[in-house]
């Protein structure tokens, strides 16, 4: 059974992995990382361990029962009880409920563990995946935005509604 974890330093091996082996997949519905991504992978890792002590972020990864990464799962620009999420499955483990699963259990380590009362995410409107996943663990769309210069929707969760 895969397990949700906080990111740690031991994680990024598995991780630039995952980012790799699915980088073209990634890029067919949200912008590519880049090559930069990639070749400052380690320095990107330690700091955004830095960072996430701060509390400004919470970065987390699927982990499968072989060590691979499954998906990322991450709660960013967390101030006033609020945070954005953003998450991202590797595409062997879509269609399985990977990606619904790994939300509620971010959304409940949200209201739990860090505090925080409202998540807002977005995603582009031909990204039916990712719209389904947040209207199954209750988010519900807010609004219109332009994602990289493409239509899509913000949504938002009240964690005490939704998770009390």
């Amino acid at each position: 059974m895969p397990e949700l974890q906080r990111l740690r330093p031991d994680h990024a091996p598995a991780l630039l992995v995952f980012e790799r082996e699915n980088r073209s997949y990634f890029a067919a519905s949200v912008p590519d990382r880049g090559d930069a991504y990639f070749e400052e992978f380690e320095d990107r890792h330690r700091a955004l361990l830095v960072e996430q002590e701060t509390g400004a972020i919470h970065f987390h990864v699927l982990v499968g029962e072989g060590g691979e990464i499954l998906g990322r799962f991450n709660l960013v620009d967390a101030v006033d009880g609020a945070a954005e999420l953003g998450y991202r499955v590797a595409e062997k483990a879509t269609g399985r409920g990977v990606a619904t699963a790994g939300v509620r259990e971010v959304c409940r380590l949200a209201r739990e563990a860090y505090g925080l009362t409202r998540l807002t995410a977005a995603t582009t409107l031909d990204n039916a995946g990712s719209r389904a996943v947040l209207g199954r663990v209750g988010f519900g769309a807010v609004g219109s935005v332009t994602l990289d210069g493409e239509p899509g929707t913000s949504y938002e969760l009240d964690l005490g509604a939704a998770y009390s």
